[in-house]
């Protein structure tokens, strides 16, 4: 792989751990789908099951293609997108385990935490973006 001279270094290791993640976390929505139905907002229509199967084909077509050079460029783009689509249903689940009295103090604190993380990942998103 040849890096644009302005590149860091690290940027494969950035692709690869951005690839991982989305691919690991994609494949989760087919091996155990039921923890990413429960956070759908009921608002949406249809079934949650669609909308959890959609968005784990979205990551592992993004993963996978942030590992081709010539659709990296373009996959970071649809991270940034993917990252941001999802965040509502993030926002769901913090309101949906405070109102649950099965779910502990830390897992809602966990909850609360997942939000902000959304945006290191849009700026490695964008940092891969730039540098392809």
């Amino acid at each position: 792989m040849t890096l644009p001279a302005s590149a860091p270094q690290h940027a494969p290791t950035r692709v690869y751990r951005m690839a991982a993640m989305l691919l690991g976390v994609g494949s989760l929505h087919f091996l155990a789908p039921k923890p990413f139905d429960s956070i759908v907002p009921a608002e949406l229509p249809g079934s949650p099951r669609v909308y959890t199967y959609a968005s784990g084909v979205a990551e592992v077509g993004i993963g996978a293609a942030l590992l081709a050079p010539k659709t990296r460029r373009l996959a970071a783009l649809a991270a940034i997108a993917l990252y941001i689509s999802v965040f509502p249903a993030n926002v769901n689940m913090v309101r949906l385990w405070f109102q649950d009295p099965s779910k502990s103090l830390p897992m809602r604190i966990v909850a609360i935490a997942r939000l902000p993380f959304q945006v290191p990942m849009i700026l490695e998103a964008l940092k891969v973006y730039r540098a392809s």
